[in-house]
């Protein structure tokens, strides 16, 4: 049977694919999306139960398409972000194709374009866009091994507390995942101990104002690159229960235990770094300089938003920032269970060209990899900060596919060239 033939094949179909798809489109470039679950599954199975998003409803969207039945200002549970991108692609008409995983995609021999092997046949694309996004392998750090006689999941699977075994937790990462998770247990009244790294930890609110817009008029959702020592650090920040700045300070008020970033594990013992307090003092750090920045912005531009002197109040260490608990035993602390949120790592095993570096990370500029007709979307840090988040994937998006267009003129002016000389 004959391979299938399409000029853009986009792989994912969650935002980044929906993205890519309306942008296609808009080019009149044919295309088909494929998607080996449902679209935006990972938002509906991989999250967990009370998850919801992490910007409001009026900033984490497309922009042709406002959240159904959701205040502007709210946050967004899992599964109307998940419903909401159903209904984009439904409303761009979207040619998706769901229930289809592909497996291998390899460079044509001779002839421009790829052989792309899917579970459902063989598809032979001019193009393809690696549309997978940043979430694609769980990463769990071997350092507690299986043997220990604990529970240990990944954030990704985590879906309430009830879920749990009896007994305290240890929640490792200090990001919004972990932060969240950490909070949600700590309010089901079982005993957490949580594993703080580096953060950046900014006001979920300032004067009247979210973190989002904040971030968008002081230009740093347009930040092409980032700080060497803060590339690969997170963010906290949360949603949850309407939205609130995170302070580890008040998580251990209310009797969490803080501790410095988890190192090794030995007879039942963990060991932590001696970096607590360093941690949190430079998650502060960034916390009071966005304010400063914000004050500044707001000075100069004669806003009228009301002045927050309390946002500025931070309280004093908790014992355990003061004196760091550096060796746990597991079974003394009565810790039944482990979850680790710890990020993710890329997964192209699929995508075999040469557009990866010695590391194994994509090649590219501005998602143009170094593979022509191969292009990743979704990544962070693709052009900018924002390039993994919902509104920022669409920007990059228009890029691409205006890149694409691009190459397709250039190839067609040589297909007529081509001609013309052969009859002349």
């Amino acid at each position: 049977m004959a391979a299938e033939k399409i000029d853009t094949l986009v792989v994912g179909g969650g935002q980044a694919g929906l993205a890519m798809s309306e942008h296609l489109s808009n080019c009149g470039i044919p295309h088909l999306v494929l998607e080996r679950h449902r679209i935006a599954e990972r938002w509906r199975s991989e999250r967990w139960d009370s998850l919801v998003a992490n910007g409001p409803a009026w900033h984490d969207r497309f922009p042709g398409l406002e959240f159904s039945e959701t205040d502007p200002d709210a946050f967004a549970p899992k599964e109307r972000v998940a419903d909401y991108l159903v209904a984009y692609a439904e409303k761009i008409a979207a040619p998706i194709r769901c229930g289809v995983e592909v497996k291998a995609v390899e460079k044509n021999t001779g002839r421009p374009g790829f052989r792309v092997e899917t579970s459902d046949g063989v598809i032979e694309a001019d193009n393809v866009v690696a549309a997978t996004g940043p979430f694609q392998r769980p990463v769990i750090p071997e350092v507690v091994p299986e043997t220990a006689g604990v529970a240990q999941l990944h954030s990704t699977g985590y879906r309430n507390p009830e879920q749990l075994p009896e007994g305290a937790v240890l929640v490792v990462g200090s990001g919004s995942s972990g932060a969240q998770i950490a909070d949600e247990l700590l309010s089901a009244g079982k005993r957490v101990y949580l594993s703080v790294g580096p953060h950046e930890r900014p006001p979920r609110a300032y004067r009247g104002r979210d973190y989002c817009w904040w971030l968008g008029v002081l230009g740093k959702w347009d930040i092409a690159t980032p700080e060497p020592h803060m590339a690969h650090v997170t963010i906290s920040v949360s949603g949850a229960n309407g939205g609130h700045t995170v302070d580890f300070r008040t998580f251990a008020e209310k009797g969490m235990t803080l501790l410095g970033m988890t190192q090794a594990y030995e007879d039942g013992v963990l060991r932590f770094a001696p970096d607590l307090a360093d941690n949190i003092a430079q998650g502060d750090a960034y916390y009071l300089a966005m304010l400063d920045e914000a004050d500044a912005y707001a000075a100069r531009n004669g806003l009228d938003l009301p002045e927050e002197p309390s946002a500025r109040r931070i309280g004093p260490d908790p014992d355990s920032v003061t004196n760091p608990i550096r060796e746990l035993d597991l079974a003394d602390a009565g810790i039944t269970a482990i979850i680790w949120a710890t990020g993710f790592a890329l997964d192209f095993g699929w995508l075999r060209v040469d557009a990866f570096d010695e590391n194994g990370r994509p090649k590219h500029q501005r998602g143009v990899s170094a593979e022509p007709g191969v292009y990743f979307l979704g990544l962070p840090w693709l052009s900018r900060r924002g390039s993994s988040f919902i509104w920022g994937v669409w920007h990059d998006a228009k890029y691409i596919a205006d890149h694409i267009n691009t190459q397709r003129t250039y190839l067609d002016y040589h297909a007529s060239a081509s001609v013309q000389a052969k009859g002349a």
